[in-house]
């Protein structure tokens, strides 16, 4: 079971630990699909990147989507290059727990896997999600294009209405900008509950639909 490190102020960038200029090496292909996880895709394919609490559960959740290709684990909205896992959990690097969706637009839409993710997991507890507690478990969509952030923004609008008449409190999921780095997370972790099918997750959605409209298929 993952402990709750308690980490939830974020680092500020000067204090940031240095990271290091190595990628982390991590299998070309999926456990599960046996499709690539890492560039290059077959044409055709997007990309969306998601923070909604422990990775293990988010990417098990993600992979089993009609119509994604393949799926990976890393780390993203932070300041540290290629860190550690053990570097994140310190809270000194800024990045949350994230998953990498490959997927192909012909047969999910963007808006598909934003209503998944919002349902997912709670997106109103700040720097925690359940009994995981830290700036890594945040909630977070990290955009690859202008595209995608509008419809982060417009999704997320409407779901906090939904949550607010469920009688949730503020959504707190932070939208972040295109091109934002994502680095692999230890090859151990990739398509953890496939390895460890008994293994932790504390992956846990609200119970409130995601509305239809603004272009969320309903």
């Amino acid at each position: 079971m993952k402990l709750a490190w308690g980490k939830v102020e974020m680092v500020a960038p000067d204090r940031a630990l240095p990271g290091r200029a190595e990628a982390m090496p991590v299998p070309e292909t999926h456990f599960v699909t046996g499709a690539r996880i890492v560039p290059p895709f077959p044409e055709g394919m997007a990309r969306a990147l998601f923070a909604l609490g422990c990775f293990w559960g988010a990417e098990r959740k993600l992979w089993q989507e009609p119509g994604v290709y393949s799926t990976a684990v890393g780390y993203a909205g932070g300041f540290t290059p290629n860190p550690t896992y053990e570097e994140v959990c310190s809270g000194r690097t800024g990045h949350a727990e994230a998953v990498l969706v490959v997927f192909d637009p012909g047969k999910v839409t963007y808006e598909r896997l934003l209503r998944l993710f919002w349902e997912s997991h709670d997106p109103t507890q700040g720097m925690r999600q359940g009994n995981d507690v830290g700036t890594q478990y945040r909630s977070a969509v990290y955009c690859f294009d202008e595209a995608q952030r509008a419809v982060a923004e417009a999704s997320r609008a409407a779901y906090a209405e939904a949550l607010a008449a469920a009688g949730f409190g503020p959504v707190t999921t932070e939208i972040g900008a295109p091109a934002l780095p994502f680095y692999y997370a230890e090859a151990y972790h990739q398509q953890y509950l496939a390895k460890n099918p008994g293994g932790y997750c504390g992956l846990g959605g609200t119970g409130v639909a995601c509305p239809a409209g603004l272009g969320l298929p309903g």
